[in-house]
């Protein structure tokens, strides 16, 4: 596919509505934080328009059919929690989610029509927890799941999934536990830590056995564990397949700053980050998604180093 070199950002202003309870880590500030970092050379914004209908089609491939409906009514509700305690609503918790995925839908579509080749999507709420039926974690709709199921449809496959948040995506990995024509990758904190899952015996099942690689770090992990823990999922890919695009679970949690992942990780392993996946993907398209990052200046500063090491741009 050719594309337009630079880097696109898909986002929408809907996306600051979820409001959980004050103090919640998972604040409307991240969304400005994560846009701030995005402003490199060469970066341009990318029209998001909210086609519920649309939005809707794209979620039920990879949630169960009623899951929106309940996740909407536990919103009129609100404030709530809904599936369990790290899951509070606020009324217009679902108009965010479903902006969210309309900025992946528009993100897919501008890498399926040649129009970009980085794309760069700050949206919150994050979804890599998220289960088909089931809010975890902060997280509603699969995010990066819905964009990769998207892609496949249009024909473009196979694809890789790269997550680098600290915690595991549990979600992501359930959706495609059995599936060969896409292989995910998730460096994370694991050792009683959240979510619980992520060991690196997880591979995979039937025809996906293999084709799942989890690379778990201790507390405390620096840059070059980091690093390196990356380059050996990447490398990993690389033997099984080729893929036609690289989605990312972008996720800024284990910087040394964060307060909740515990990890110390900087801005140089960031860019690191960046520079595996612009080498890995070489001519093929990067479609990188927020997850989590709660200090919002490390957020700021960690998104930026990781879109200048994957567009090798600098900040204007």
């Amino acid at each position: 596919m050719r594309a337009t070199p630079g880097l696109a950002v898909a986002t929408h202003a809907d996306c600051a509505l979820h409001r959980p309870f004050p103090g919640h880590p998972e604040r409307p500030a991240r969304l400005e934080a994560a846009i701030g970092g995005a402003a490199i050379a060469d970066a341009r914004p990318l029209p998001v328009a909210i086609d519920e209908a649309g939005v809707l089609d794209a979620v039920v491939r990879v949630h169960a059919p009623g899951y929106p409906a309940r996740l909407q009514e536990a919103c009129w509700k609100a404030p709530a929690l809904f599936d369990g305690d790290d899951n509070p609503v606020s009324g217009s918790t679902y108009a965010a989610a479903v902006a969210a995925v309309a900025s992946m839908v528009a993100s897919v579509d501008a890498v399926v029509r040649g129009e970009a080749s980085n794309v760069w999507a700050p949206v919150r709420p994050p979804g890599h927890h998220a289960l088909r039926g089931k809010a975890m974690g902060f997280c509603f709709f699969n995010n990066v799941a819905i964009a990769a199921e998207r892609l496949l449809a249009r024909g473009v496959g196979p694809l890789a999934i790269v997550d680098f948040d600290v915690h595991h995506g549990n979600g992501t990995q359930d959706h495609f536990w059995e599936r060969s024509d896409v292989f995910f990758v998730s460096v994370h904190r694991y050792g009683g830590y959240f979510p619980g899952t992520g060991g690196a015996d997880e591979i995979g099942a039937g025809r996906g056995r293999g084709f799942t690689r989890n690379v778990p770090l201790a507390a405390g992990s620096d840059d070059t564990t980091c690093v390196d823990a990356v380059a050996v999922g990447i490398d990993e890919v690389l033997t099984r397949m080729r893929p036609a695009a690289w989605l990312v679970s972008a996720g800024f949690d284990a910087h040394k700053d964060d307060p909740l992942g515990g990890m110390a990780m900087t801005e140089a392993g960031y860019h690191a980050i960046g520079g595996l996946l612009r080498s890995a993907a070489a001519t093929m398209p990067v479609l990188a998604v927020l997850e989590g990052g709660y200090d919002l200046e490390a957020l700021r500063r960690s998104v930026r180093a990781f879109l200048e090491g994957l567009t090798e741009a600098v900040a204007p």
